[in-house]
């Protein structure tokens, strides 16, 4: 039983469930705005290609 405890009150791998979180929500946030972002770069290609045929 003491093992258990000391078990949970141990912190050594919380850093790697923030970052599996934090990656998580990540890409989650990335599905939801998916058109949004596709669009947004898009747009941002055709005016660097705009821009390099005029050099």
């Amino acid at each position: 039983m003491k093992e258990w405890k000391s078990f949970w009150i141990e912190e050594d791998g919380m850093g790697v469930v923030e970052v599996i979180l934090i990656i998580v929500i990540l890409i989650s946030l990335a599905a939801i705005f998916k058109n949004q972002i596709t669009s947004l770069v898009n747009k941002i290609l055709k005016k660097i290609s705009t821009q390099a045929n005029k050099i």
